[in-house]
């Protein structure tokens, strides 16, 4: 039998994925930990991770510049702790804050960071991590992102 065809069902993985995503924009506060742990018990693990990243993302996005991060990511960390690549999300997510809010910031990690870190980071307007990865950062776009930056604070201070 094809299951290539328009005609096709969506595979059970996309719709559970789907669903997932659903349910993680829908979770109220007190619910958010105990839902992400049950889709990290999701059959498909990559997929599982997947769908707890955006959710991670969106979620810190909205919370990181307030003061609810900080109850926030200690509430998550427990229920990623088992997958080395959402702790390192929320870790990344913690380091950009703290640039971000000029809070002090381990300066030796940021050149450590994901490309995805380095380059938000580079659009961001603290001078001390755009001048660190304008000459430190991984890709050539990071570092002239960040050298632009860098540029548009020169400017718009004379």
């Amino acid at each position: 039998m094809n299951h290539d065809g328009p005609e096709s069902p969506e595979p059970a993985e996309h719709l559970r994925f789907a669903a997932h995503l659903r349910a993680l924009e829908q979770v109220g506060d007190a619910d958010e930990v105990d839902l992400i742990i049950e889709v990290l018990t999701d059959p498909d693990p990559v997929m599982a991770r997947s769908a707890v990243v955006r959710h991670l993302d969106r979620r810190a996005g909205e919370l990181h510049p307030g003061p609810a991060w900080d109850p926030w990511a200690a509430s998550i960390a427990p229920a990623v702790i088992r997958d080395p690549f959402l702790t390192g999300r929320i870790r990344e997510w913690a380091l950009f804050r703290a640039i971000a809010l000029r809070q002090p910031w381990q300066p030796n990690a940021l050149p450590a960071a994901s490309d995805r870190l380095q380059l938000k980071t580079a659009g961001a307007a603290n001078p001390d991590a755009l001048a660190l990865l304008a000459e430190l950062g991984r890709t050539r776009r990071i570092r002239d992102t960040a050298r632009a930056g860098l540029q548009q604070q020169r400017f718009g201070r004379a």
